[in-house]
Parts: structure tokens; C-alpha cells; sequence
């Protein structure tokens, strides 16, 4: 087992919630900064605040996981928003089942820590899909973006989504492939002042991630071929430890 867990944290214009999600995680927790294309000087904040920071100029939240799993170097992983949603100090929890062997994947259960935390569209959109998982018999109540795995077995599922379907794909996968899903909740508060979420933060973005989900609930999933993918050359390691 590593000395580290590696912390994929796909960010977008996320400048102001990043100093203090950088500094609540838990010792032998290393963060590693996928940026999809921030504008507010993001990458850069979390530079200077210890993470390693690469970058991923395809827009969307599976792209941007996918290449943070890419660049990772820790034999288990971790999944964060990097809007101050969630709290970093949590992570060794959601990690224990995954190190014990008690678990393949562990999902964070959201539970709002107040009315603003989770907007009443994003939590029926959310509700909608989940309830589709679970007819398929995918054992979960939320599309967590916080999640804990080994990274191997996460790229040898062969996930090809690249947008919001991201999640619900993975679950979809990890189902076929006999995985042990555990739900353990975790708080979820509003977001750091200053930042907006992309899904979330509006009925349309809501409606967008709803749609991608649906198409994946539609397609269903095909039995992943080959082992995991090639190095991808969005995130060669630039000399200084940050990839480009």
C-alpha cells in the first residue's frame, strides 16, 4: 500500500473554495488539481497551496476525472469536489471499506447541512436518476461526486463517458462487474463563497447533467475490452511536477 492516497479534484473557477479544501485534507492524502479550463487564476491558487496541478483543456467533469486517474500515482483513489461542498477531513472514513476489503467502491452519501446546500432541482434530478440505478439493481441513493476506489480496477472498467454521465456510468460498470458498492453518508454544505456549480447552480445546468445521465441509463453499459488505457499525452509531467 502507498504511503499516499492520491485526491483527483476536477476543477473549474474554483480560486476561491481552494485554499481551504487544500487544507483540510488529512495527512497521507495528496491532492492533485485536474484543471478544465479555470480562468480565475484556479490552477495557479492551488500551485501555491501545495497541489500538483494538471490540466485537461477538453471541457467536462469526466474528462477531467479521467485525466486526474491518468496522472495519479496511488494504488487506491480519491474523488473531491473542489468547491468546499464537502469536507476533505471525511475521506479516511470513505477509504477505510476500500482498505479493509470490505469494499470495491465507496460513494459518499450527500446530506445537506442546511436548504442552500443542495437545490431542490439538483436533488430531485439526482433522485430521478438513482432511482433508475437501483431498478438495475445498483445499490445507491445519489451520484456522489465524492468517491474512494482502486485506481487499476477504475481504469480497467473501461468508463468512456467524458461529461456528467461520468458517475452513473462508473456505477453502471462497477455493477456489471460484480463490485461491492458501499453508501456511507456525508455532510454537504453550500459551496464556498465566490463559486458556482456547473450543475447544480441553475435549473438549466441541472437539466443538462439529467440529460447525459439519461442517455447513459438509456444505452446501458457493453463489458469493457483490454486493459487500461494508454498514458494520455494531455497530462505528460512538465519539468516543476506540473502536467500540461
Amino acid at each position: 500500500m502507498d504511503t499516499w492516497i492520491d485526491v483527483v479534484l476536477p476543477c473549474l473557477d474554483e480560486a476561491a473554495a481552494l485554499p481551504g479544501v487544500l487544507a483540510g485534507l488529512p495527512p497521507g492524502y495528496r491532492a492533485l488539481v485536474v484543471d478544465n479550463g479555470s480562468t480565475d487564476g484556479s490552477p495557479e491558487v492551488a500551485a501555491r497551496h501545495g497541489a500538483r496541478v494538471v490540466h485537461e483543456p477538453r471541457r467536462g467533469y469526466g474528462a477531467a476525472v479521467h485525466t486526474g486517474l491518468l496522472a495519479a500515482e496511488s494504488e487506491l483513489v480519491c474523488v473531491l469536489d473542489a468547491d468546499g461542498s464537502f469536507d476533505p477531513a471525511e475521506l479516511p472514513r470513505l477509504a477505510a471499506p476500500v482498505t479493509r476489503g470490505r469494499a470495491d467502491l465507496v460513494a459518499g452519501r450527500r446530506r445537506p447541512v442546511s436548504v442552500t446546500a443542495w437545490p431542490w432541482h439538483a436533488r430531485a434530478g439526482n433522485a430521478l436518476i438513482a432511482a433508475g440505478l437501483r431498478r438495475r439493481g445498483v445499490p445507491v441513493h445519489d451520484l456522489s461526486p465524492i468517491r474512494v476506489t482502486r485506481r487499476a480496477a477504475l481504469l480497467e472498467l473501461g468508463v468512456a463517458d467524458r461529461a456528467f454521465g461520468y458517475p452513473l456510468e462508473l456505477l453502471l460498470r462497477a455493477a456489471t462487474a460484480g463490485w461491492r458498492i458501499v453508501e456511507l453518508d456525508v455532510p454537504y454544505a453550500p459551496r464556498a463563497a465566490g463559486t458556482r456549480s456547473k450543475v447544480s447552480g441553475s435549473v438549466r445546468g441541472t437539466a443538462r447533467a439529467v440529460r447525459d445521465m439519461a442517455a447513459v441509463l438509456r444505452a446501458g453499459v457493453r463489458p469493457a475490452t483490454g486493459g487500461p488505457p494508454e498514458p494520455d499525452p494531455a497530462v505528460a509531467v512538465a519539468p516543476g511536477g506540473e502536467a500540461r
